[in-house]
């Protein structure tokens, strides 16, 4: 009797064995769709040099290509942890995010509120990321800053003339990458001149606006180097997010008068950013396109960080050696080279 009980109760456990739950991280994993991974909106799945997180999910051959991962159940196990890394990833992306949103909401609060009263907010006063106040102090105090912000107030409170882009976007650039996550920066001259294009991102423009002819040229040359699919709009916010710092080097333009706003103090104050990223950073990627930007050479400690240089993507010097130049998918051997995740630069 003493076996016959020892025998069902082995029996038990062992149904009891077979019909258990699947541990919830793998009934996770099943669930998960392939729109999560990133691969949603594109002809392809992302290249493992520019998808950040995807090279722990495949194996690249000689050439980059993508080879699949043996089905066995070391792999399965891996697998498992690298989505969960993705998953981490990708809050940590949706965090950033809101936080420059929160960024500007900021500044369009400051505006709204002085066009109730005083008429205009304080230029300084619309630079709200702390990380940049915190690397920049006392910049605003400088007597080249003071005679900047006058002026850009009379423009603006002016009224003759608009102004672009809108007073909460000056500064967008900087409130939307902080100093201590920028990885790459991507150096344009003065903002765009018309209607509706200006957003405070270098060569960005907002969703619905037409595409420029210079930003058009650089998705082109991504299509080549990195085969991203091209975009419908041209918002690069996600960029700035992942940590592309796309910093013009005047920040206002008055509407149909491109550099109208330069030499006017603007140049002074992103030099003043450039030289902090080169002096308090390392490892940073210059992109620099076209001999403006190329000048900028100057206040970087090429010792520290890298720089890669070509043509200006615009319509009239693409072709004379923007295309070609692989900048991206350089971009991101570099960072991978010093452990830094890289650029997800499909949009």
């Amino acid at each position: 009797m003493a076996s016959r009980a020892s025998s069902e109760i082995k029996t038990r456990k062992t149904l009891s064995d077979i019909f258990r739950p699947q541990h919830p991280a793998a009934s996770a994993a099943k669930r998960l769709k392939p729109s999560s991974l990133g691969f949603s909106g594109s002809k392809q799945p992302p290249n493992p040099i520019h998808c950040q997180g995807v090279a722990s999910l495949s194996k690249c051959d000689d050439d980059g290509g993508v080879l699949p991962i043996p089905n066995d159940s070391e792999s399965s196990r891996s697998s498992s942890s690298a989505l969960t890394d993705q998953q981490i990833s990708r809050m940590e992306f949706h965090r950033l995010l809101a936080k420059a949103k929160r960024n500007q909401k900021t500044c369009s609060g400051r505006v709204s509120k002085c066009k109730g009263g005083s008429g205009y907010v304080k230029l300084q006063e619309l630079l709200v990321e702390d990380t940049w106040l915190e690397a920049l102090p006392g910049e605003f105090e400088k007597p080249y800053a003071m005679n900047l912000c006058k002026f850009v107030e009379s423009e603006i409170c002016g009224g003759g003339i608009p102004i672009y882009p809108p007073p909460h976007l000056i500064f967008n650039a900087l409130n939307s990458t902080s100093f201590d996550r920028v990885k790459v920066v991507i150096l344009g001259q003065d903002p765009y001149h018309g209607p509706g294009q200006a957003m405070g991102l270098s060569f960005s423009v907002p969703e619905g606006v037409k595409i420029p002819s210079s930003l058009v040229n650089i998705f082109k040359e991504l299509e080549q180097d990195l085969g991203c699919s091209i975009p419908s709009h041209g918002n690069l916010e996600k960029w700035a997010v992942q940590g592309v710092l796309l910093l013009n080097a005047v920040l206002t333009v008055r509407k149909h008068q491109a550099n109208s706003h330069a030499k006017k103090g603007w140049e002074q104050f992103t030099d003043a950013v450039i030289k902090t990223i080169s002096q308090q950073r390392e490892g940073v990627v210059f992109l620099l396109w076209g001999n403006s930007a190329q000048e900028k050479i100057r206040l970087i400690d090429t010792s520290k960080h890298h720089i890669l240089k070509a043509a200006h993507p615009s319509g009239l010097s693409a072709n004379r050696g923007f295309f070609g130049c692989r900048h991206f998918s350089r971009t991101n051997q570099l960072l991978k080279k010093m452990g830094i995740p890289t650029i997800d630069w499909q949009l």
